[in-house]
């Protein structure tokens, strides 16, 4: 197999929600403390499955968050309350903004690499909000070819459809394209179509330096 396109996950793949929260409070307003703080991020961050706090009522709307950005802030503020936070909105904002994200160490040397050697990128996200300023606030943005975003094309990986759309929009076959993400759950629904995956650990940024450059490299690049 001759790989001759790559497809990129966002979030835990190239990169992490680092948001400042030292303005998170509290339902009684005091400040959260680190345990607290780290609990609300795992759930506002899990690729798969409904996060704690999620009210009984809104259940069956939460595998449409990625399609309705209206429904997705809903969604998570309730989330954010029901675990405890007294301001969600503080959050939730500070979340849609270029800074709360980190790129990890080696994202825009892996995406440069393979813009060096002329392969097609694109990157696919189930998200409800525009993540292009992300990249263009790291440099990163000129090594992509594509965004393929969920609440753009009225689909959600693991869905095919989302994969097809990306290897049509980058001019690769699915079965000479590379999808690299943290959810095999998601992601691994490029496999589907006939693309190789292959699955990074979203761990902090400072804990996984060269996971993506050890990726292309296994895959000959």
């Amino acid at each position: 197999m001759s790989i001759s396109g790559v497809l990129f996950d966002f979030s835990g793949t190239l990169f992490r929600l680092e948001p400042d929260l030292t303005g998170l409070v509290s339902l009684a307003g005091e400040p959260m403390g680190g345990e607290a703080q780290a609990e609300v991020m795992r759930r506002l961050t899990a690729p798969v499955g409904e996060p704690g706090g999620l009210p009984e009522r809104m259940r069956g709307d939460w595998d449409r968050r990625d399609l309705d950005p209206v429904l997705h802030r809903q969604l998570y503020t309730e989330v954010l309350r029901g675990s405890g936070v007294g301001n969600p909105e503080y959050l939730y904002d500070g979340m849609l903004t270029a800074a709360a994200w980190l790129p990890y160490p080696d994202t825009v040397d892996a995406l440069k690499s393979l813009a060096d050697k002329e392969i097609p990128v694109a990157v696919i996200s189930n998200i409800a909000w525009d993540i292009r300023p992300v990249f263009h606030h790291t440099g990163a943005a000129e090594f992509v070819d594509e965004f393929v975003l969920s609440y753009v094309e009225g689909a959600i990986k693991p869905d095919p459809r989302l994969f097809s759309v990306a290897c049509e929009r980058i001019g690769v076959a699915p079965k000479d394209v590379l999808m690299i993400g943290d959810s095999k759950e998601a992601d691994g629904g490029a496999a589907r179509i006939g693309c190789a995956v292959a699955i990074v650990d979203p761990l902090p940024v400072d804990q996984r330096p060269t996971g993506l450059l050890e990726v292309l490299a296994d895959n000959g690049f």
